[in-house]
This record gives C-alpha cells, sequence and structure tokens, in this order.
C-alpha cells in the first residue's frame, strides 16, 4: 500500500504548471469589458480637458510675466522723464498781495486775479510760449516748507506728496468756482479764490499756492508747476487789526509795521496825541528825536526803520497849507515838509533852503504847533512821499534805478520758483 504523499514534497501535483493556472482566478467577460470602456472614457477626457489647460496655464504664466516685467520695462522710462530736465514752466505773473486772511480773495500785486504763463525756460531770456490745443490746469495748496531752500527744481511725484488738504471735518482749503481752468494761447486767469483755513495748524505755519496741469487733459513733455513764495493765512478777524501797505494819512497809527493796537508803543503815542499816521509823520519831520523818546526805549533802531519806512510809502495827496508871517509865507506839504518859501521878498525853493537851515527850522517848528490853524489849499501833488528826510530827490532816482536793474527778466531763480519779477513784460496785456 502505497502512503501518502505530502505538500511540500517534489512529487506533488502542485507542482505541475497547468495545475499552477488553473488555481488563479480568471477575469469575467463583464469585468473586461467595464475596464475596457473606462480606459477609453479616460483618455477622450483627457483628450477634450487639454486645451482647457493649456489656456489657462498660458494665462497665468502671460500674467505673472507682465507683472515681473514691469517694473523693469516701464518704471525706469517714467523715472528717467520724471528727472529730465523741462523747458516748458507755468508761473504767476505777479506775485500775491500779502497778507492773506481767510474769506478774502486771493488777487496779485495790482489787486487783480491772478494771471498764470507758459514759458519756455530754454533761452537766456523768459519767452512766452503756448500749447497746440488747449489744457485744463488747477490750482492747489503746498507746503509752505516746500520746496526745500537749495532745491528750486522738483519732480511731479515731489510736488503731488506735498499738496495740502483741508484737515478732518473742514472744508476744502480753496473755495471758489475757478479751481480748474483752461490755459489757452500760454494764458489763463485765475477768478474768485479764497482761503477757508488758517495755515496755522501745519508744522510750517505756512501755505503755497501752486499750479499744475491736470493729467488728462494733456499729453506731451512735462510741464513743470508753478509755485509762490511762501505766505502766513490768517483769520479773518485778525484782518481788522491788519497793517495798510501803502497807509493812508488819516489811517490810525496803529496800522504801521511795528506798532500794534492797544500795544504799549500805541498807547505812548496816543497819551502824546499821535493818533494818526500823519501825526506820526509830522512829527518825525518836525522833532524825531521827541518821537523817540515818546515811544521808549523799547523800540530799537532797527524796529524805529522799519516803521518810519512803512510810513513814508503814504500817499501824501495834493493838498499843501501856509504859514504867513509878516515877513514870510511858507508852504508845506501834509507832513510838514516846506515845500515853497517866500521870505522877505525872495523866493525859495526846497533846494534852496539848506542855506536859511536855522531860519526855515524855527518856522517850521512854529507852523507844526499852529497846524489846526494853518490855511489848507488843494494843489499839484506831492511827489516828496517816498523821501526820507534830508534825502535828495536825485539821490533816491539813483537808488530806485539800481533797485530796478536787480530784476532783470534773465534772472531764473524766479521763474524756478514760479514766479517772474515784477517788471517782466511779455506782451500780455493784463
Amino acid at each position: 500500500m502505497a502512503g501518502k504523499r505530502f505538500l511540500d514534497e517534489p512529487g506533488s501535483e502542485l507542482d505541475r504548471p497547468g495545475d499552477q493556472k488553473r488555481m488563479r482566478r480568471r477575469p469575467s467577460f463583464a469585468s473586461v469589458i467595464g475596464e475596457a470602456v473606462m480606459v477609453n472614457s479616460l483618455k477622450n477626457f483627457c483628450l477634450a480637458l487639454e486645451p482647457m489647460l493649456r489656456r489657462v496655464v498660458n494665462e497665468e504664466m502671460e500674467t505673472k510675466f507682465r507683472r515681473s516685467t514691469f517694473p523693469l520695462a516701464r518704471s525706469p522710462s517714467l523715472r528717467i522723464q520724471s528727472l529730465e530736465p523741462s523747458n516748458l514752466q507755468l508761473v504767476f505773473s505777479k506775485n500775491l498781495l500779502l497778507p492773506l486772511f481767510t474769506g478774502s480773495k486771493i488777487v496779485d500785486l495790482d489787486s487783480s486775479p491772478l494771471q498764470i504763463l507758459l514759458v519756455d525756460t530754454r533761452f537766456d531770456q523768459i519767452v512766452p510760449t503756448y500749447l497746440p490745443r488747449p489744457a485744463k490746469i488747477e490750482v492747489v495748496v503746498l507746503d509752505g516748507d516746500f520746496p526745500e531752500y537749495d532745491k528750486r527744481k522738483w519732480t511731479s511725484e515731489e510736488f503731488n506728496r506735498n499738496i495740502v488738504k483741508e484737515r478732518t471735518g473742514k472744508r476744502p482749503l480753496l473755495a471758489g468756482d475757478c479751481l480748474t481752468v483752461n490755459l489757452r494761447d500760454g494764458c489763463a486767469a485765475i477768478g474768485d479764490i479764497e482761503f477757508t483755513d488758517n495755515s496755522s495748524w501745519i508744522r510750517s505755519r505756512k501755505f503755497r499756492l501752486g499750479v499744475r496741469v491736470v493729467p488728462e487733459s494733456y499729453q506731451g513733455v512735462r510741464i513743470r508747476e508753478a509755485i509762490t513764495e511762501a505766505f502766513v493765512v490768517k483769520d479773518h478777524r485778525g484782518e481788522l487789526y491788519k497793517k495798510h501797505h501803502p497807509p493812508a494819512l488819516q489811517d490810525e497809527v496803529w496800522r504801521l509795521e511795528k506798532i500794534g493796537k492797544d500795544g504799549a508803543f500805541h498807547k505812548k503815542l496816543a497819551a502824546a496825541r499821535i493818533n494818526t499816521v500823519q501825526d506820526f509823520l509830522k512829527l518825525s519831520v518836525v522833532d524825531p528825536r521827541n518821537l523817540k523818546g515818546i515811544l521808549g526805549p523799547g523800540m530799537s533802531e532797527k524796529m524805529w526803520e522799519v516803521a518810519i519806512k512803512h510810513a513814508r510809502t503814504c500817499d501824501l495827496g495834493s493838498k499843501h497849507f501856509v504859514f504867513r508871517r509878516p515877513n514870510c509865507t511858507i508852504t508845506f506839504n501834509p507832513i510838514c515838509q516846506i515845500v515853497h518859501a517866500v521870505i522877505d521878498g525872495n523866493s525859495y525853493s526846497t533846494e534852496e533852503l539848506p542855506c536859511i537851515t536855522v531860519y526855515a527850522e524855527n518856522m517850521v517848528r512854529q507852523a507844526y504847533e499852529e497846524w489846526d490853524s494853518l490855511e489848507e489849499i488843494v494843489g499839484i501833488s506831492s511827489d516828496t512821499r517816498l523821501l526820507t528826510q534830508g534825502e535828495p530827490a536825485d539821490q533816491y532816482s539813483d537808488h530806485h534805478q539800481s533797485i530796478v536793474k536787480s530784476f532783470q527778466p534773465t534772472d531764473h531763480a524766479y521763474v524756478e520758483m514760479g514766479n517772474l519779477p515784477s517788471n517782466s513784460r511779455f506782451g500780455y496785456s493784463n
């Protein structure tokens, strides 16, 4: 009887290849068909998805590429353009009339509306120019510390960064319907504009006015902005105490520089019956030492010069005053200066008076004491309003000419700051 064979014995039936294949599980027909259909569907799905994926990937790559190359391709050109020297510049035709108060119209030195000009600075002289088509310009408020003292040129970005906006809860700093106007033929007039707030709340305590071209209205080379000098804007209530430039003869004496209303100097002058600018000027002519003594040691020499210089800008008008004595007839202007004298039948002009100085001084003092009783006449307008005491007229003429010569239109320092010399002429009619 043959013994049993174990599975691990070499002669086992499982060692035969045919038996091993039969032991494996054979796939069914349905599973084979299902697998074939799934593979085919996945292939079709991939073929349909591929174009969409390609498009999305391309769009994302292009976006990333543009973002990464924009600073390299665009910014340098813009930066170079802003730093390139510009030949075209906006300028104010005249300086502002100061001081400025809130609610008061902003005008130039002639009390006329502000006028903006377009000039070309390439040449030795300032040359007016114009654009092929009108462009819009706008008026803005700038910090008084801009630009820096030693920097007369600036970029558009620096200009825009220093524009001052209104305080929180306040109205816009500038009010008016002419903040944006058209620049035509190289000229534009700014209408009625005014400040709505003072300048005490910013660090510099000063404002500047600036004028720039509205970017959307102009495509071309850069036009440098116009900038005024720095100035203080005071509240409207301070206008009641402002100084007059020039003062009038009948203005109260505190309208003069260095003499404040109800201040120490004002009270001292009032106690000495010096109430008007005319009273101040008369005593400065007759007895300047006495006038200085009334003001006291608090009035320094520099303050005295400022006050007396301001007073002498007064318009003397056409009135004259006649002082009569049996042997003389002397004609004075409103501040007690001799205009003409007839003494012992001899006629003396102003230039001939020094030869009779002592006698003339005595007559002047007597006339000053009796001023209210002098005969008042209306004559030719006096031309001595700017002459200092004892200063000959030809000396004043030479001094005036030297001042005019110092302001030539070729001085680009004024134009670089957006201002023109007051005596510049470009053929424009203001």
